[in-house]
């Protein structure tokens, strides 16, 4: 009799569950969202499936209901206005010609500061994105160039490196001195003699990329002015170096 009392309760009890519909805002007709005033759009209960639900000047964009735009493109718009961000606008221009002097045209306004190409812009400036603006600041890379232990030959990193320093070296106004140094290893003499190989081969380099020889000068300084103090191998590298002296 037990068994048969607990069979019945479970099946009551399924019996309701299945009676039961989803819970807001998951629905299986447009009845269940009723109350919220929305409709059902593949099981979730939204403000529009359509233009059809939206009232009057308004039109169904992602399930919700937004003001209708005045236009989608020029051609909507009539008097000499243009589709912008939906409205119709009038237009302050068509051509350059349309605008006082020193204005151009873009998207149909006069704007002051505005470019087709350098020319247009006055000293200091060029042409970004058809607007006047400040040039760029060169970003020349002056660190010095490093060197193998008693070797005065480039490394292939140098050689890159002063690849892209040729073009700021011939942009110089005044001449750009190497200044070569030697680890604290060796005789005095023979590190002065390392340190000017060291820097003839830097300018050899530049003049071969096209600098004149008249803009570079060179020096060696041997052992006598290390960029870093000790007695190590991070000491030591970083002392053999060629300098560029641009200012």
């Amino acid at each position: 009799m037990r068994r048969i009392l607990l069979a019945v309760g479970v099946a009551a009890t399924a019996g309701l569950l299945t009676g039961c519909g989803p819970t807001y805002p998951k629905c299986n007709s447009d009845e269940a969202c009723k109350e919220h005033h929305e409709v059902c759009v593949e099981g979730q209960c939204r403000e529009c499936a359509g233009d059809l639900n939206c009232k009057s000047g308004f039109v169904c964009e992602g399930h919700r209901c937004v003001p209708k735009s005045e236009c989608t493109a020029d051609k909507d718009c009539g008097g000499g206005k243009g589709c912008v961000a939906g409205k119709c606008v009038a237009h302050e221009c068509e051509a350059d010609k349309d605008c006082a002097s020193g204005a151009k045209c873009r998207a149909n306004k006069c704007v002051v500061g505005a470019c087709n190409a350098n020319e247009d812009c006055p000293g200091g400036q060029e042409c970004q994105a058809g607007t006047c603006a400040p040039k760029a600041e060169e970003k020349c890379d002056w660190d010095p160039i490093r060197f193998d232990f008693n070797e005065a030959s480039l490394t292939a990193d140098a050689q890159g490196r002063l690849k892209g320093i040729a073009d700021c070296v011939r942009k110089q106004k005044s001449a750009v001195r190497l200044e070569g140094h030697a680890d604290e290893r060796g005789t005095e003499e023979y590190n002065l003699q390392l340190s000017q190989r060291r820097a003839s081969s830097v300018k050899k380099y530049l003049v071969d990329l096209g600098v004149a020889s008249s803009k570079l000068d060179t020096v060696g300084y041997g052992k006598n002015r290390p960029a870093q103090e000790g007695h190590n191998e991070a000491a030591w590298a970083a002392n053999r170096r060629v300098e560029l002296n641009h200012h």
